[in-house]
């Protein structure tokens, strides 16, 4: 790896950055925001979450202007989104005002979570695209840990801390929008715009092993296909559906309902709140160091080999998380803690580690832009329907039917890994096009 590679990749991965800053600061200003805004418990529940709305948008209209104006124009604007919705929400004088900002910095988490991991991948040789497209994902667990300890060193701020928690965000996000004017464009874009010259250039800055081969992989790829190529059609049905089961089944995980929910869990397992918001912090830790792990194996041991792992240990860990709800007798709340950790461990290591990386590889280069942003979308949209739904879900059946249906949806999960995903390891985005798209039925 040489330094252009590593600086393309650290500057662009500064957008994932901030999804993850921007997804967890709202946790340590909801106390304060309620008694400054007068919010009932409805009001706050929909300023939390407003902004994954707007991830949502964001998310499936980010495909098309990244085919336009090139994957680092779009995070061009998602650093400028962002900057502007830390400002806004730090200077909110209304309700409507921090609504409309967190709406606008949701969009920013939607686009930069498209654009990020596939600028990553259309830059890098096959050879390192896992570990560098997982850069991507460890930099959304290394912004949420910063959020909470960021809010942590804030909370004595005085009367206005809230502003000064939303506001930090603007440091990171006027860095990201600065550094990005000094990194390449895609080559892949490159030469889909008709720039192979500035392609080449680029392919031989950031180290490709044979950059006029690769160049004429990538003219070849995009010769046959139309510009204009509809995302749905039949020779793009295998990648479709591969795109869509992986992040529907990572949400269906449950892991966002152990993030959103992980103090109310505690508790209600016999945890004080200062008990549970620590085991929160304990669970955070634990993504960081089990992403980091995934990081170093995804391209030595490939993508499948992960997911089996972790889609077996997630199974067996919720299954353990929902006996308490059962029997308390079976179960202390400790091994709770220790399952719910588990899950964790095991989801970074797999699911967490491998989605993003999968999404940006799967999809041929004529269509990759909509195809990750339909994906991405199916993935937000998920996410919002169980974090709604696993409230009244907890109150209606219990914790151990809950948790039992999350650990019962890791079997066929397990089963299309084996059976039906392909395995992306070591080949270049051309030589993946040729193995999906064209041997798909």
């Amino acid at each position: 790896m040489n330094r252009h590679l590593l600086f393309a990749t650290v500057v662009s991965a500064l957008g994932s950055f901030l999804f993850g800053f921007d997804t967890a600061v709202i946790s340590g200003t909801t106390r304060f925001i309620t008694a400054f805004f007068s919010l009932t418990d409805t009001t706050l529940g929909i300023t939390v979450s407003v902004a994954l709305w707007g991830t949502m948008l964001g998310s499936i209209v980010a495909g098309r202007p990244g085919d336009i104006w090139g994957r680092r124009a779009v995070l061009m604007v998602c650093g400028a989104v962002y900057l502007v919705s830390a400002l806004g929400c730090a200077l909110a004088g209304s309700w409507a005002a921090l609504l409309a900002f967190r709406f606008l910095g949701g969009i920013g988490i939607g686009a930069s979570s498209v654009m990020a991991p596939m600028y990553i991948a259309e830059i890098s040789p096959a050879r390192l695209r896992g570990r560098l497209v997982a850069v991507a994902q460890l930099n959304i667990v290394v912004g949420i840990l910063v959020a909470f300890f960021s809010n942590y060193l804030l909370v004595g701020a005085g009367p206005d801390n809230w502003r000064w928690m939303f506001g930090v965000m603007a440091i990171p996000s006027a860095a990201f929008f600065g550094l990005l004017f000094v990194v390449p464009d895609s080559p892949r874009w490159l030469v889909r715009v008709n720039r192979a010259a500035e392609a080449r250039a680029v392919l031989a800055g950031v180290g490709a092993q044979d950059v006029d081969l690769e160049l004429g992989d990538i003219v070849r790829s995009l010769g046959e296909e139309q510009h204009s190529a509809p995302l749905f059609q039949r020779k793009y049905a295998f990648a479709i559906r591969c795109a869509l089961i992986l992040p529907v089944f990572g949400i269906l995980s449950g892991i966002n309902v152990i993030m959103y929910y992980a103090p109310m869990i505690f508790e209600r397992a016999g945890a004080s709140t200062d008990a549970a918001m620590l085991q929160a912090v304990v669970i955070g830790i634990t993504n960081l160091v089990f992403t980091v792990a995934a990081m170093f194996l995804i391209d030595r041991i490939g993508r499948r080999p992960l997911l089996m792992i972790g889609a077996a240990g997630m199974c067996l860990s919720m299954a353990g998380a929902s006996v308490p709800y059962f029997s308390e007798h079976l179960l202390g709340g400790g091994a709770l803690v220790a399952c719910v950790v588990a899950f964790v461990a095991c989801f970074a290591f797999s699911m967490g580690a491998v989605i993003w990386v999968f999404l940006s590889e799967i999809f041929p280069n004529a269509v990759r832009a909509r195809g990750q942003a339909l994906a991405t979308f199916a993935d937000w949209l998920v996410n919002a329907l169980v974090g709604l739904i696993f409230p009244v879900a907890l109150t209606a059946f219990g914790g151990g039917p809950v948790f039992l249906f999350f650990s019962l949806l890791e079997i066929p999960f397990f089963y299309f890994v084996l059976k039906v995903m392909p395995e992306t390891k070591g080949k270049s985005l051309e030589e993946l096009e040729k193995t999906i798209v064209r041997a798909a039925p």
